[in-house]
């Protein structure tokens, strides 16, 4: 989700060009064409955004869900992790992130589930595929995947009336060691944010430990991107900043909510293109991120897209 008070946008788009600097050996991504929308079958449920392209409004405060809530929330989150770890062989140099997206298009639809950033405020494709200096919301396109891109593939699905949310890291072929660090670093990051995760904990420790672990590994947050609530509705409260803050909140039993940390090489500031979803850095720096949505339980919390 992204904060939209950290962002500019910008009417261009970069030039595309090869760069072998600190930050790495790697190809600077600009979009290339996007095809034409794909259609999903009648008979399966639709969110309320599919024809309209706008939410319905979510919860004012987060959700406390119970027994059957939680149980269709794992429903629609294994479903998302176990479409994420399959679209993973056909991650190569060559194929396209527009063939990646209708892959995974039908594996969503074959299995009675909507994807859910199709037509989602606009949104033209299934997944976000952002590759290299694409910090966010990269749109699948005809562009083939080079050897040493890093690309972040983001799968959410509707299932049941449901939103499981999901995205890691991939290595197109061989990456330099600079990639594979940034990589580690972003998910070492994810999973110590979800390690202290648990009824009564501020909802502030997880944006403190994120951005303290990526600092101290020569990193910087990209503040632009959030994590946030999720259930019938794909956006809502809580939100969850992973930079450090003293935003209210606690959590409680029943809350259900993505922590999905963007770590940059270098500078935090990000550009949107005039497409309206694809964010750059301002630097050309490569980033990462890794998201999970997790259940607090009475005891701590349940990784529900593991």
């Amino acid at each position: 989700m992204i904060s939209r008070n950290f962002f500019k946008w910008l009417s261009n788009t970069p030039t595309p060009k090869r760069v072998n600097n600190s930050f790495g050996n790697y190809e600077i991504v600009e979009p290339w064409t996007v095809t034409k929308i794909r259609t999903v079958p009648d008979y399966i449920p639709k969110p309320s955004y599919s024809k309209s392209a706008t939410p319905r409004e979510s919860p004012k405060n987060p959700e406390i869900k119970d027994k059957n809530q939680i149980d269709c929330m794992r429903d629609s989150c294994y479903l998302a992790r176990k479409i994420l770890n399959q679209i993973k062989q056909y991650v190569k140099p060559g194929v396209t992130t527009d063939e990646l997206d209708a892959i995974t298009h039908e594996m969503i639809i074959s299995n009675g589930s909507y994807p859910s950033p199709l037509n989602y405020r606009e949104f033209p494709k299934s997944i976000c595929t952002s590759i290299n200096n694409v910090a966010c919301h990269g749109i699948p396109d005809t562009r083939p995947l080079q050897n040493g891109d890093t690309l972040n593939i983001d799968v959410t699905v509707f299932l049941n009336g449901y939103h499981g949310d999901c995205s890691r890291m991939f290595e197109v072929g061989e990456c330099d060691n600079e990639a594979k660090r940034l990589i580690n670093i972003t998910e070492l990051c994810l999973q110590t944010a979800i390690n202290i995760c648990k009824p009564n904990e501020n909802f502030s420790s997880i944006g403190y430990i994120i951005e303290e672990m990526a600092n101290k590994n020569g990193y910087t947050v990209v503040p632009a991107f959030a994590g946030h609530g999720i259930g019938t509705y794909f956006h809502g409260p809580p939100d969850i900043y992973h930079f450090a803050n003293d935003y209210p909140g606690k959590m409680s039993p029943g809350m259900t909510f993505t922590i999905e940390p963007l770590l940059s090489q270098g500078s935090k500031e990000i550009l949107i293109l005039e497409d309206g979803w694809t964010a750059i850095t301002t630097d050309n720096s490569r980033t990462a991120q890794t998201e999970h949505t997790i259940l607090i339980t009475d005891t701590g919390c349940d990784v529900l897209t593991r």
